[in-house]
């Protein structure tokens, strides 16, 4: 199975992409921006499975040239079968102190750069693939809300909408959409947005179940917005 899978220098894309490791037939290339944490990253997934083919891949989803990506992927996989959006930032500012370029900044990180990672893809996608966009319960609709957040949780909003957008126009060619409107996990972003707050979920726990999520989703749902919460936040 060929995977791609980005923001998966630390959090919950970290966990995913070790979980993808353990079986040495899944070949993943892993996007970040930060080249030590990707290389930490591969240490560890082959101290875990010295025969796992990952590849770390440093690379910004909003500014870099996807000229060069391209053949690069193409090369290396050939065809993609899962797709995964999961690189993000978040602002934590009150709305009146979150200024203009803070909040294109959000719909930059959260939705710009995902648009432009499914639009080079595609063509390397064919019927069965699946893409999956990790979203937030904070975009989900009629969720709690919480101050301090809402460009994110707006950047998040516009992802749910661009995934059903998706699914809908691409129904006919076999490509499936969906999103996961995550809930907490503890993660470095978690402690960015909730500072001491301590997540029942752990971002190993949360990592596993993106992955087998992307595997099997796509058989059951297509174009859904999926919240996964047990608390909240």
């Amino acid at each position: 199975m060929n995977i791609i899978l980005t923001g998966a220098s630390s959090g919950v894309g970290f966990e995913a992409a070790l979980e993808f490791s353990l079986r040495t037939e899944n070949h993943i290339v892993c996007i970040a921006r930060s080249a030590d944490k990707l290389r930490k990253l591969l240490e560890i997934a082959k101290g875990i499975n010295p025969d796992c083919n990952l590849l770390p891949v440093e690379f910004d989803i909003v500014n870099d040239d996807y000229a060069a990506l391209n053949p690069f992927l193409t090369e290396r996989l050939g065809h993609v079968d899962i797709l995964i959006n999961n690189a993000g930032a978040l602002i934590n500012k009150a709305f009146k102190d979150t200024s203009a370029q803070d909040f294109a900044e959000m719909l930059q990180s959260n939705v710009l750069g995902h648009f432009n990672m499914i639009k080079n893809v595609l063509p390397l996608m064919k019927n069965g693939s699946h893409i999956v966009n990790i979203g937030s319960m904070g975009g989900f609709q009629g969720s709690v809300k919480f101050p301090g957040l809402s460009a994110y949780s707006s950047s998040k909003a516009a992802l749910h909408t661009l995934t059903e957008c998706l699914a809908f126009e691409l129904a006919e060619t076999g490509i499936k959409v969906n999103c996961l409107a995550l809930g907490s996990a503890q993660t470095e972003m978690l402690e960015q947005a909730f500072p001491g707050y301590q997540s029942p979920v752990m971002a190993f726990e949360m990592g596993k179940y993106i992955a087998d999520f992307a595997k099997t989703g796509h058989k059951f749902f297509n174009g859904k917005i999926i919240p996964v919460a047990v608390t909240t936040p």
